[in-house]
């Protein structure tokens, strides 16, 4: 007996799935669900392309309590801005979790992810940045910066945004995007000492390799949320400034222990015990901030409990609008 398999492209997701409270929820739901029992989510299939400064991903994972699971393939080819293509793209499938059947094919470019990424974000400022956020800071200039401090606004609506850079003129891009998404004042930082010392919450969107935060350059009451080392040897946050903060929370520990942060502290000898998960604090099973002067940090190496989650809110969002192509296999 055939299936219906449901195919949609990006600008019909994007039309049906804008970033909002509701993805942030959905999000917030799988790290809720990952820090229950029956999850099934195996390591990151990752790929390093350093002879094409590429890279490729593929995440997955079976969550209790959802109709379906999501495979999702994310290449990201870092020379393709010079060729004018996009430097990440891709696409996830979803299959039925009762059945195993295929449901959709959502050709994102790269789309869902951006916008689970954003959501994830949200979710540790909800449960670990202070409340009175008036300046939130940014490390880096592309889609994500923009996008995380879209989504954080959400939830802690600051005042000011201060956007760091190598280059001064993509911050100065990424600024004004920011400012007239958000509605903050939105200014370039000279440097990341001076964003540091005037945020509340930080977040870091870079490839770097090599520490861009250090120790010394924290204060009370400020949060980091760490989302560019997603593969070994990239590192933004020092593992001293790790080891200093009162809380660090990893989005799964067994990953970030591979790419995330947490990797660089280890190694450093540092960061020995299990550090919280997100969905710990989000059910209350960790605690989180535990005052306003608490220096806490949060370390996204994206999971495929997040993918499972928006491709599922991305097909009930299709099938509400009637969006996508309906074909039979």
């Amino acid at each position: 007996m055939p299936a219906d398999i449901l195919i949609a492209t990006e600008a019909e997701l994007r039309a049906a799935l804008p970033l909002d409270l509701a993805a942030i929820d959905c999000v917030e739901s799988a790290f809720a669900a990952l820090a229950g029992d029956g999850v099934v989510m195996p390591p990151v299939l990752s790929m390093a392309l350093p002879a094409v400064n590429g890279e490729v991903d593929v995440k997955t994972a079976y969550l209790p309590g959802f109709e379906g699971f999501a495979i999702k393939v994310s290449p990201g080819f870092f020379d393709n801005p010079g060729l004018g293509l996009p430097s990440l793209n891709g696409l996830m499938l979803l299959f039925s979790a009762r059945t195993g059947v295929a449901q959709a094919v959502f050709l994102d470019n790269g789309y869902l992810t951006d916008l689970r990424t954003a959501a994830a974000g949200a979710v540790a400022a909800r449960h670990l940045a202070p409340r009175d956020v008036r300046t939130a800071g940014v490390l880096g200039t592309g889609a994500q910066a923009r996008l995380q401090m879209q989504a954080a606004h959400l939830v802690r609506p600051f005042e000011r945004v201060l956007v760091w850079g190598r280059d001064p003129e993509r911050a100065a891009a990424c600024a004004r995007d920011i400012a007239a998404a958000t509605g903050a004042t939105a200014d370039v930082a000279e440097d990341i000492p001076t964003l540091m010392a005037q945020s509340q919450l930080v977040v870091t969107t870079t490839p770097s390799e090599q520490p861009l935060i250090r120790a010394e350059w924290l204060h009370p009451g400020v949060h980091i949320t760490a989302m560019g080392s997603d593969q070994q040897g990239k590192t933004e946050v020092a593992p001293e400034a790790l080891a200093a903060a009162d809380l660090y929370v990893a989005d799964r520990v067994s990953q970030c222990a591979v790419m995330g942060e947490l990797r660089g502290a280890r190694a450093a000898g540092l960061m020995t015990g299990d550090p919280p998960e997100l969905g710990q604090i989000v059910t209350g099973q960790a605690a989180g901030r535990q005052s306003a002067d608490a220096v806490t940090v949060c370390d996204l190496t994206g999971t495929g409990a997040q993918d499972t989650a928006i491709a599922t809110r991305a097909l009930a969002a299709m099938r509400q609008t009637r969006g996508g192509t309906t074909i039979s296999a």
